[in-house]
């Protein structure tokens, strides 16, 4: 049956939606004419999601989303040395100097090298052992050196020459051993204070290098306090002569072992400096 009409003379029923009531339907403009829309097939043989893409063999336009453009969140720091930028590397960990860690100067040294360069060749010394630990050499000449240390001191030394040998050996052990963990325990401190500071080097190099310098440079006046007594001025002398000089190789050798200027490890090794001049070089052991 015909349907009405409108007063018009036109059919009151709707046209299809997107189509003009009369002739044929319009074709509507694709998305993005541009562009065309294509269907890649799927290994199941169906169709996956619809994608634009022009033509595969022409050159591709430029994608500011794309990765090194603006916006894009890829890692980069900048190197040191020349300014340049040079993307993080996977494992890469972080430095207080600010720079991947050197490999070692040298080979480890030898007792015997290690001990003269502690004293009469410290920056190259300290720079070549900065990478490794010495406790064979610390803990022993730190223990010798606390065997003998009793015998510096004139009330100490009057004692245990007084005394028969089954008290005086473990007086002299006991002293030996509290020398040892006394300089241990110094150069943690110094160490700790090194990285607060802002070092990177290790703790083992740092202690041990720290006890030997600490024993070394005190020999010299204990072997004169030994036989000329440890109250005698020139004892005293060569007591204060060596102590500024293990405040400057201590200087040196966190300088050199942890990276950190002249200043600042001054004040990393200050708290071992005073307990040496209050413990050891004034005699109050």
């Amino acid at each position: 049956m015909a349907g009405f009409r409108n007063g018009r003379g036109r059919d009151n029923r709707e046209a299809p939606q997107g189509h003009p009531p009369y002739g044929p339907p319009q074709q509507q403009p694709a998305y993005g004419q541009q562009q065309q829309r294509q269907q890649w097939p799927q290994p199941n043989g169906g169709h996956g999601e619809p994608e634009y893409f022009g033509d595969p063999n022409a050159p591709r336009a430029h994608d500011p989303y794309a990765a090194n453009n603006p916006g894009h969140t890829q890692a980069f720091t900048v190197n040191p040395d020349d300014g340049a930028p040079y993307a993080y590397s996977q494992g890469a960990t972080y430095q207080a100097g600010g720079s991947a860690p050197a490999g070692p100067i040298g080979p480890r040294l030898h007792w015997k090298p290690l001990l003269s360069g502690v004293v009469l060749r410290p920056s190259a010394t300290y720079l070549q052992m900065r990478d490794y630990a010495m406790w064979g050499p610390a803990l022993i000449v730190t223990f010798l050196y606390g065997l003998l240390a009793i015998f510096g001191f004139d009330g100490a030394r009057e004692d245990v020459i007084n005394a028969t040998m089954s008290s005086a050996i473990p007086y002299v052990l006991t002293t030996g051993v509290a020398i040892t963990i006394s300089f241990f325990v110094l150069g943690v401190v110094t160490h700790t204070l090194a990285r607060q500071l802002g070092g990177d080097g290790a703790w083992q190099p740092t202690v041990g290098l720290s006890m030997l310098i600490a024993s070394l440079t005190d020999t010299p006046r204990l072997v004169f306090g030994m036989f000329l007594g440890g109250d005698a001025m020139f004892v005293q002398l060569i007591g204060w002569a060596t102590w500024i000089a293990a405040g400057a190789l201590l200087t040196t050798m966190v300088s050199k072992s942890h990276e950190l200027p002249w200043p600042k490890a001054l004040a990393a090794s200050a708290i071992q400096l005073i307990a040496l001049l209050s413990i050891i070089k004034l005699g109050t052991f």
